[in-house]
């Protein structure tokens, strides 16, 4: 069990460079949240209803972190910072996730009236950036990354990065992906800071519709070369 704790320590130490050491990790809202969810999932699976509600409504309390005892969380789940993060029912969330603060995985009303599979599910190495909405019972697949305020209603890509209402993929270097891990999702700046995201995230907007209208000039002026040409051949003929 130590060295379980421990390894969970290093992994969130390994994204996050804030901490300088395990001690200031264990006073991380998130930590303790994702400690008494295992509680509160406990009593849930054990049919106790009323005492996994009251583990998870002392939680939110304490953190601002609402986890529905009933969704399933993977090993080294890292919440940062955390405050308004809310993870429905039927959640399910893989390992060495990582999501930062005003995250929803949220439901949708079912239209049979049956609850069912409601809420997301994240798999592996997910990246969820601040304020993301993830609805209804979509997967987020492996290694993706949900960037800020992104609203997420479909399914994600295995490696995609998802940006804007409604999200959409934006093309990221592959050399990004060799990356071990990019903290907040941010895909286009060496630059990691939260408070700038919204503005990466534009700038990556206008270096690809760059990328494109350059694309689009060399088109166009290969076919102003080809012209004159096509004009001297029919004139021969």
């Amino acid at each position: 069990m130590f060295n379980g704790l421990v390894a969970y320590l290093d992994s969130i130490k390994a994204r996050d460079p804030a901490p300088r050491s395990r001690w200031e990790i264990l006073l991380y809202p998130g930590l303790l949240a994702v400690g008494m969810h295992r509680v509160a999932h406990w009593l849930f699976e054990a049919d106790l209803f009323f005492l996994a509600r009251f583990v998870n409504h002392l939680a939110r309390w304490l953190t601002g972190i609402d986890i529905h005892p009933g969704a399933k969380i993977g090993r080294h789940l890292f919440i940062d910072h955390g405050f308004g993060v809310v993870i429905g029912e039927t959640a399910e969330i893989g390992d060495n996730v990582s999501i930062y603060q005003d995250v929803t995985l949220g439901g949708t009303d079912p239209a049979n009236g049956i609850g069912g599979k409601r809420h997301p599910t994240l798999a592996d190495d997910v990246i969820v950036g601040s304020g993301a909405q993830i609805l209804g019972p979509v997967t987020v697949h492996e290694r993706a990354r949900v960037g800020a305020n992104a609203v997420v209603t479909k399914d994600v890509p295995e490696g995609a990065v998802m940006v804007g209402i409604p999200a959409r993929s934006t093309l990221v270097d592959a050399a990004e992906y060799a990356r071990e891990f990019v903290p907040y999702g941010t895909p286009c700046s060496e630059t990691f800071d939260p408070a700038t995201q919204k503005i990466e995230i534009l700038q990556c907007q206008l270096e690809q519709m760059q990328k494109q209208l350059a694309a689009l000039i060399a088109e166009r002026d290969a076919e102003g070369d080809d012209a004159p040409r096509r004009k001297g051949s029919r004139n021969r003929a």
